[in-house]
């Protein structure tokens, strides 16, 4: 069912909406369900436990809501940066700051199906969209060139996004960040190589067929980012923030049980082996490798 990469974004809608049909939702998302379409619960029920792996998309939602919001309210970001948006609606959901500016990015196509679904409705912000093919290092550049001297307090947002590129295109993009001094802070999502091998193993030959294999998860994990000027300001583990959240997978009380007989190194793999994760510009990096 996944024909392109730009697919994940309205498998990722629908679980948005499966949680948004909760009586007890962590969040909300009134437009989750007409973005994601038949096709959206159409990809997530092609997937093997694809209902079941509900929650690890719907904690990473809600942390990153609470992240961004923070930053907003608590750090001054006057500009929120939305790298490969896909179909998010943070901006006409989020109690959002009127003057904040919101730019998403992404591919033409996408943003194009959005703003049709979404027309009529207000965003909550000053709200642009930005047509960008992010593996061009070239159109990249001169987005943010172009961005990064119009707003002293950047927060950029990559959610979904580095697992599907290499560690280079990673490597390149951590450093075009780092490049612009008025981007601050830089929130994504990051897997471990563990954990990457579970999700080949289970989605690995549909997300191929799309040609959206998942490539990145580092085996140092956010010390990848240190040579390229970033460093781990916050780290919040999925397994505890769904813990805490209530949305634990199925059958986690036996993983936790079994964890009490591994050592505190093989713990704290397992706890670090999904997160979200806030970077901060590391003082006196060249962002240089």
């Amino acid at each position: 069912m996944i024909e392109h990469i730009s697919d994940t974004a309205r498998w990722v809608a629908y679980y948005r909406a499966m949680e948004t049909d909760r009586p007890d939702a962590i969040f909300r998302d009134p437009f989750a369900r007409r973005l994601a379409g038949t096709e959206g619960e159409a990809i997530v029920d092609s997937l093997r436990n694809g209902r079941g792996s509900a929650w690890a998309m719907i904690v990473r939602t809600a942390i990153f809501d609470e992240l961004i919001l923070e930053r907003i309210q608590h750090r001054g970001a006057t500009l929120v940066l939305n790298l490969a948006c896909g179909l998010d609606t943070r901006a006409y959901r989020l109690p959002l700051p009127a003057d904040l500016r919101w730019i998403d990015v992404d591919l033409p196509g996408i943003l194009a199906y959005k703003a049709s679904a979404l027309q009529g409705e207000t965003p909550r912000c000053r709200y642009e969209a930005m047509a960008a093919d992010l593996t061009d290092a070239r159109a990249r550049d001169d987005l943010f060139t172009r961005i990064g001297a119009a707003d002293p307090r950047v927060l950029v947002v990559a959610e979904g996004l580095l697992i599907y590129l290499t560690p280079e295109q990673v490597a390149g993009l951590a450093r075009a960040l780092h490049d612009r001094p008025s981007f601050l802070w830089w929130l994504i999502d990051l897997a471990s190589p563990r954990l990457l091998k579970l999700l080949k193993r289970s989605w690995g030959t549909h997300l191929e067929q799309g040609n959206a294999p998942f490539k990145f998860g580092p085996a140092e994990g956010t010390t990848f980012f240190l040579a390229t000027g970033w460093r781990e300001e916050i780290f919040r583990s999925s397994l505890d923030e769904a813990r805490r959240l209530h949305r634990e997978m199925s059958m986690m009380w036996l993983w936790r049980a079994l964890g009490r007989l591994s050592s505190r190194r093989e713990r704290e793999e397992v706890r670090r082996m999904s997160g979200i994760v806030l970077l901060e510009r590391a003082e006196g990096s060249s962002g240089s490798v």
